[in-house]
């Protein structure tokens, strides 16, 4: 997703933040007013036995429900990216009595939800209580250890629940107008927050900024002005309109000419901080974010060893092919060296900057037809799939992402956004679609449609399981995302070509490289350079990508393990389900069935699948 997601995969807090910007895996939080706060200023204090007490009479489902409900009212932006409108007028100020509520909210819950007998509840609400204890824990985590807030500049952007209330058709157009005229009310106000509230940014996600809330000002130019003239709204309501429009723009403006400000400085001087988090930071995020029963660096381990299997694989397949695409040359001794050269010829075989996005789409009903044929899922084909050139506000961090509906607007359009190769210069684009080529392409288009993440997250919708919806693990997201390209062409999609399984392997070494490459840069402290070799040499990336990676490996932390992570833990889930149903194993039923379940991490699902089988 970053998923774009980027949504996903990261905190609800960050998520709160930048929702407000860029989506993933990626929100912004409360009213201001005291009124907001999960607990009523005005009310008696309760003491913790009262808390206790309440929140065992409760219930399990009562006390979620409630949750979910001051969830929203913390985190609008967030509702609004799951299709929940009903706060989408509000728009949270980033600012320490802001982060003293979300506090407040964390341990409040914590405290609630520790009160119920976990031995009491059924499998399911047991599973869903681990993610809220997860979620609770790590939005604290956040704020007092983590701390972004400080030195993130790119977590403050308003544009992205702007634009989903003024493209989304929940409600008639004058009604979204008004959302979204009360909602640019605070928007100077939350900029001047994030001024106040940042102190060393960190280079890379500095640039990002000032990229993305440049970007953001598309969310507030002509086609906003357009539908605000040809809309219903009085004379008055127009013209108040404009002025907040007005004065969201120069907001926006100013904290671009800020960051400008303080990146001039701070290159002057070189006095950045570091982004690279260190082991101690880094092993918590990737405990919260992970969640597969492993450390960060149980994962690197495993992940170095499986980059030598898959070179073992693609030598073999590289000297399958040597003699149909070099036959009257020998092969060089270096194994790396004659994988690459193969590589480098099929890669020859790619779409032109103009139709990349053209034959992305070409590809989706070739995808559906396969599923179908093979009978691996049940598709749902009223979730309307949306290819279309990313959104400025989102650009600089993948080629391609998913931007999916919440589970309260299960029938808005998902779309699957591709950056706007035609407008790169002629090298830069050559070398992605060299890297995305005719091969690599229909492996794209499995991971992020069919049967990938558009796919997953239609299931994830229909999940009776509002939290596992909601407190999505993307490990399991992305993992799943991953595990379907393999599946897929074992399947036997491509016919079993060699040069697809040669190209696949090269996919799926990306995966293991992504691992390596987060943990040696966020921990090792690697450099560009030494970066660049274990891509480009090792992992036989195209230098365009490889390039575009260091910067996203600067820019996030973790995220870039999901993708193994989930994998590896959902292929091992069905060789066992296959072990304990002999005869009996379905491929599309464990599909299905695994799918139910949303967005919780694997191991969460393998609980839950083998509660199911007892």
């Amino acid at each position: 997703m970053k998923i774009t997601l980027p949504a996903m995969a990261v905190s609800a807090l960050a998520v709160s933040l930048t929702l407000a910007g860029c989506d993933r895996q990626e929100s912004d939080g409360a009213k201001s007013d005291a009124s907001t706060a999960t607990n009523n200023a005005e009310a008696p204090a309760a003491t913790e036995a009262d808390t206790r007490a309440e929140s065992s009479e409760m219930g399990f489902d009562a006390l979620s429900a409630r949750m979910v409900k001051e969830l929203w009212q913390l985190f609008p932006s967030w509702a609004v990216s799951e299709g929940y409108y009903a706060v989408a007028d509000q728009l949270q100020i980033p600012d320490d009595n802001y982060r003293e509520q979300v506090l407040e909210f964390a341990r409040s819950y914590r405290e609630q939800f520790s009160a119920l007998d976990a031995e009491a509840l059924d499998p399911n609400d047991r599973s869903d209580l681990v993610l809220i204890q997860n979620f609770l824990n790590r939005l604290e985590w956040e704020i007092t250890e983590f701390q972004s807030h400080l030195w993130n500049p790119a977590e403050y952007n308003v544009s992205h629940p702007f634009a989903l209330i003024l493209n989304t058709d929940y409600a008639p157009l004058d009604e979204r107008l008004r959302t979204f005229s009360e909602r640019l009310q605070k928007v100077p106000a939350y900029y001047d927050a994030a001024e106040n509230t940042l102190e060393k940014p960190a280079s890379p996600q500095l640039v990002l900024a000032i990229q993305q809330n440049e970007g953001a000002m598309s969310v507030f130019g002509e086609e906003v002005e357009k539908k605000l003239g040809q809309s219903g709204l009085t004379d008055e309501e127009k013209k108040l309109f404009q002025e907040r429009l007005e004065a969201a723009r120069k907001a926006i403006q100013e904290y671009i000419t800020y960051l400008q400000t303080r990146h001039a400085k701070l290159e002057d001087s070189q006095d950045y901080k570091d982004f690279r988090i260190g082991e101690e930071l880094y092993e918590q995020k990737f405990k919260y974010e992970i969640q597969i029963g492993m450390t960060g660096k149980e994962l690197y381990e495993r992940a170095l060893a499986d980059k030598e299997k898959l070179h073992d694989k693609m030598e073999e397949l590289a000297g399958e092919l040597w003699p149909k695409y070099y036959p009257d040359q020998q092969p060089p001794e270096d194994r790396l060296e004659k994988i690459g050269m193969v590589l480098e010829k099929l890669s020859e075989h790619h779409a032109t900057k103009e139709t990349f996005k053209a034959e992305v789409e070409k590809q989706i009903p070739e995808l559906v037809a396969f599923v179908k044929e093979k009978d691996l899922l049940t598709l749902d084909e009223d979730k309307p799939l949306v290819v279309r050139t990313t959104p400025p506000y989102m650009r600089g961090f993948s080629v391609a992402s998913i931007n999916a509906p919440g589970p309260y607007d299960k029938g808005a359009n998902t779309y699957y956004n591709v950056m706007p190769i035609e407008e790169f210069s002629d090298d830069r684009a050559d070398s992605l679609l060299k890297e995305y080529n005719k091969y690599l392409m229909q492996i794209l288009n499995i991971h992020e449609a069919i049967p990938g993440h558009y796919t997953q997250l239609v299931y994830a919708n229909k999940s009776p399981s509002l939290i596992k919806s909601i407190l999505g693990n993307g490990a399991m997201v992305e993992g799943w995302a991953v595990y379907t390209e393999q599946m897929m062409l074992e399947a036997g999609y491509g016919d079993f070509s060699p040069e697809l399984w040669l190209m696949y392997y090269k996919w799926r070494l990306r995966v293991v490289i992504n691992t390596i490459l987060d943990y040696e840069i966020q921990v090792k402290g690697i450099d560009e350079e030494r970066a660049m070799d274990l891509m480009v040499r090792q992992g036989f990336q195209q230098k365009a990508e490889a390039m575009g990676k260091w910067r996203r490996a600067t820019l996030s932390q973790v995220q870039l393990t999901s993708y193994y992570a989930g994998y590896a833990d959902i292929l091992a889930l069905r060789k066992e389900m296959k072990e304990k149903l002999g005869d009996d194993f379905d491929l599309k039923a464990f599909h299905e069935k695994f799918l139910s379940y949303g967005n919780a991490p694997v191991p969460v699902i393998r609980e839950l699948m083998l509660a199911e089988l007892q």
